[in-house]
């Protein structure tokens, strides 16, 4: 398994934006060096918090300040582009970032992005799948692509460059509806998956495992198999040493994200949003997050493996809900005590531990009497020299 984080991001409305765009460059920066594999920036036009309206320019920026972690765009909104200069852009990007780019598009989330430019919102999954079907012929690279819809128009298009990475990972977006995953399987893409925990305490439907069998359903119709590798996660999450700890450091701005969500997601917390502790605890219950210690995450991750039957990536979704310095340490711990439970890092230690507990004190014994045995040694030989002299 591996890890990262998304950015959409979630940004409280007043607090200085270019502070707030370059904390989240220095927490991809923080990420890279905490070894995460993937760091993703979302796109949005609209609503006062999400303020990143192109995340190939955020992702261009971190790459120049990034050395191994790859980076998403968390999504690009394809119906907001016309497809030839957006894979354009795209390619060129993975060029600029040495091939370390996951291309993520979906169909857009907020409706007041898709009005402001002419667009009926739901219009959108439809212009998204004509979108997906001309970048895929486009980089197949078999002959100029022709394709006329009623929002763009492409004549006898050609791709000049290829991207760095073959294939270029493209990934689309999935909430709730089969949207996502049906385009998935059918263009022989990855999928990353937005609420996708919700289901956990709730015994309702499992949207993880309807995902996959949507995705690999629709591959197998045009002779494809959907790779779960290329599966990325995501759910809300802060740790720290104790549960109390870490409920105590996301009543900086737990109850306001949450308030600004329900606006925008099919999203229901049947409790008071000024009680952070109550909110926490429907959170908790449903899935939704893990606000509490390292071993709290690992279960999280560990039931959404098993209603998912295997994905590639866990995302922490990244929301402001603690202030920066303990989003630092959360980020920190989370790298010191629950990847490597999953990659396994820790295990052939923690074993070769219990060996050595097992062994009854042989190492302490052994050392014992070898530094006795070496004292007796030197006695004998100080003895021999004074008896030669």
């Amino acid at each position: 398994m591996k890890f990262g984080a998304l950015v959409f991001p979630f940004h409280d409305p007043t607090e200085d934006p270019t502070l707030q765009l370059e904390g989240d460059l220095a927490l991809a920066e923080h990420c890279d060096r905490l070894g995460y594999d993937e760091f993703w920036f979302g796109e949005h036009h609209s609503g006062g918090w999400q303020i990143i309206a192109s995340p190939e320019l955020m992702i261009a920026a971190a790459a120049q300040r990034t050395r191994r972690i790859r980076l998403g765009t968390g999504v690009a909104t394809l119906s907001y582009h016309h497809p030839f200069l957006l894979l354009d852009r795209i390619i060129q990007l993975d060029h600029l970032t040495r091939g370390r780019l996951i291309f993520g598009v979906g169909s857009g989330a907020l409706p007041l992005d898709a009005s402001m430019i002419g667009h009926d919102p739901m219009q959108a999954r439809r212009m998204m799948e004509e979108s997906l079907e001309t970048i895929t012929a486009l980089l197949r690279y078999d002959g100029p692509v022709t394709r006329k819809t009623d929002w763009f128009h492409l004549d006898q298009g050609v791709m000049h460059l290829r991207p760095y990475q073959w294939p270029l990972d493209i990934r689309v977006a999935a909430f709730k509806s089969p949207a996502g995953p049906r385009l998935a399987g059918r263009f022989g893409a990855g999928i990353v998956s937005f609420g996708a925990s919700a289901a956990i305490g709730t015994g309702s439907e499992n949207p993880l495992r309807t995902t996959a069998e949507i995705a690999q359903a629709e591959a197998e119709q045009v002779g494809l198999q959907f790779d779960r590798s290329r599966w990325s996660v995501m759910s809300l999450m802060h740790v720290a040493p104790t549960e109390e700890q870490a409920r105590a450091e996301v009543r900086h701005g737990l109850t306001t994200y949450i308030k600004f969500v329900r606006q925008i997601l099919p999203m229901n917390v049947p409790v008071d949003l000024d009680d952070p502790d109550a909110v926490i605890d429907v959170l908790m219950t449903t899935g939704s997050a893990v606000i509490g210690t390292p071993d709290q995450a690992i279960r999280h991750i560990e039931k959404m493996w098993e209603l998912s039957g295997g994905f590639g990536t866990f995302l922490i979704e990244q929301s402001d809900i603690a202030d920066p310095e303990a989003t630092r340490r959360s980020y920190e711990l989370f790298a010191r005590r629950v990847i490597p439970y999953f990659t396994a890092a820790t295990w052939p230690r923690i074993k070769a531990y219990e060996q050595e507990l097992q062994s009854g004190g042989r190492t302490r014994r052994t050392m014992a009497a070898a530094q006795a045995k070496a004292g007796v040694e030197y006695c004998h030989e100080v003895a021999e020299r004074r008896h030669a002299q």
